[in-house]
Formats: C-alpha cells, sequence, structure tokens
C-alpha cells in the first residue's frame, strides 16, 4: 500500500482464501455445543451472473461434478435467482454431511475462479437452525476472505445479540469480518428462513 493509499484512507484489498471454508466443520463443532445450533445441510454460492455461453458452460460443468458425487436422480445443486437479481447455486446434502458441502461450496468457488469469474462471486453460506427453530448463516464474504454470522427474523429484521453471540462464540474457528458494516443481511438468502 502507498502513502497516497494511506493518506486517503484507502485499504489493501485483502485476497481471498477458499481454504478458510474448511474451517466451517470445526465452527458448527463450537456453535452445536455451545448455542445450540446445527447444521442443515443447505450451502450457497452467491454470484453476480454473467451473460453469455462461457459462464453458461461453467454453470453446467459445476453442476455436472457435483452431479457425479451424489449419482443418478439425485439435484444437488439447483440454480436460484433472488430479488436482487443475483444468482445463487443451492447445493443440498444430508445434514450430517457438513464436510462434504464444504466440499461441495469449495469446488464450485474454485470452479468460477479459475474460469476467471472471480470478480462475480459475491459469498458463500452454511445454513444453521437450532430446535427453537431459529435460522442461522455463517456467510464467507469472497472478496474479504472473512465470515460473518447472519441471523434473520420475519419482516427482514435480525437478531443482532445472536449475531455478535456467535462472532463471539466462533472468534477461534473462523476468520471473523471485524467491520460490522460488512455484516449485510442477505434477505431471502436459499435455505434460511425469516
Amino acid at each position: 500500500m502507498g502513502f497516497l493509499d494511506a493518506l486517503l484512507g484507502r485499504s489493501k484489498p485483502v485476497r481471498p482464501d477458499l481454504d478458510q471454508l474448511f474451517g466451517l466443520p470445526s465452527a458448527a463443532v463450537t456453535l452445536e455445543a455451545a448455542a445450540g445450533f446445527r447444521p442443515t445441510g443447505v450451502g450457497s454460492v452467491c454470484f453476480a451472473a454473467v451473460e453469455g455461453g462461457a459462464f453458461a458452460e461453467v454453470q453446467q460443468d459445476v453442476r455436472a461434478l457435483l452431479d457425479m458425487d451424489t449419482g443418478q436422480g439425485a439435484v444437488p445443486v439447483e440454480s436460484v435467482r433472488d430479488a436482487y437479481g443475483y444468482t445463487w447455486l443451492v447445493v443440498r446434502r444430508p445434514a450430517q454431511d457438513l464436510p462434504v458441502l464444504v466440499g461441495d461450496l469449495h469446488a464450485v468457488n474454485s470452479a468460477l475462479e479459475g474460469h476467471g469469474f472471480g470478480p462475480q462471486l459475491l459469498c458463500s453460506l452454511a445454513a444453521f437452525r437450532d430446535a427453537e427453530g431459529r435460522s442461522l448463516a455463517l456467510v464467507y464474504l469472497y472478496k474479504r476472505g472473512s465470515f460473518y454470522p447472519f441471523a434473520p427474523l420475519a419482516g427482514e429484521k435480525r437478531d443482532n445479540p445472536l449475531e455478535l453471540q456467535v462472532k463471539a462464540l466462533l472468534g477461534n474457528d473462523l476468520r471473523l469480518e471485524e467491520d460490522l458494516g460488512r455484516w449485510f443481511p442477505l434477505w431471502g438468502a436459499p435455505g434460511l428462513g425469516g
């Protein structure tokens, strides 16, 4: 970072580290033990879709790659477009297979990044739920290389105390986003209630 960048308050962007996703199984153990949240088996990758044959081909390749793991007839990956125009590739696995789900999310991100679509990647998330039915997502911000918790409530509200509690619990398991202003709400994210 240069002198002018420091003077103007610009920071050097963090390089994405997709291997951070592999910290999710450890974080899940901590979440279940300390707060009662268990994985739901749903994870997704959000990106700004690009028109064109090359991008469509990459999406098909990702689906084919993940379909190989589940056998015929299963639909492990679905593509969902949200109200804001972003595309989510949603992966569903049995709830106890979080390490497999994390591998799938890593594969989707890596495939998109490897084909030059890294700038379109926004975030990945893994969904959790507790015995009371509360939803929680651990969100990986691609461009920041960090996680944050998102706890949606009905009516596009969020459970801020729960999010801060989860942040305190997972400090040793994940690289957490320190700038709370970057804890963006993901209203309508596939697999989350609220």
